[in-house]
């Protein structure tokens, strides 16, 4: 059976599982984010309390398309921090105010992102679901240059 758009009902399904998961994932990571830019502190405060504004805006947008990608394939997004997490492999970060391990943290959150990304990919490509291949395939793009950046940052 098919979905309004077309596709397998099934599959559909069970990408809005993996979305949903990833909705949650960035949820947690834009929280983080938040923490990170108002409490980080040291030398390298001006650079890293703009660049983690930059990111929690992109990952607010993220979320919001996520989202709505859901409920286009006919699920529902999550939308309980209570849900969010039971289901996130990213964890709450509390008490971060040193540049480095503030930016540690963001890496290891991206590095969970990519993969979960690069999950739903496979499943999306395997169900014909052009629309979530082509949103995972420009996150993972951004993802691997930001983690360049970043990784390159704290050598």
């Amino acid at each position: 059976m098919k979905n309004l758009i077309g596709l397998n009902k099934e599959k559909a399904i069970e990408l809005s599982e993996k979305l949903n998961e990833l909705l949650s994932d960035y949820q947690l990571f834009y929280q983080n984010l938040r923490g990170l830019h108002w409490n980080i502190k040291g030398a390298a405060f001006f650079e890293l309390h703009v660049k983690f504004e930059e990111y929690y805006n992109d990952a607010v947008v993220k979320v919001d398309e996520i989202a709505e990608r859901i409920l286009t394939l006919g699920g529902e997004p999550l939308h309980t921090f209570s849900d969010y997490l039971k289901v996130s492999k990213i964890k709450e970060e509390k008490g971060v105010t040193i540049g480095t391990e503030g930016v540690e943290i963001i890496v290891n959150n991206f590095s969970t992102l990519i993969s979960k990304e690069r999950e739903i990919l496979q499943l999306a490509s395997k169900a014909d679901d052009e629309g979530t291949v082509s949103l995972m395939s420009d996150y993972i793009s951004q993802t691997e240059k930001t983690l360049w950046m970043l990784t390159a940052y704290l050598k």
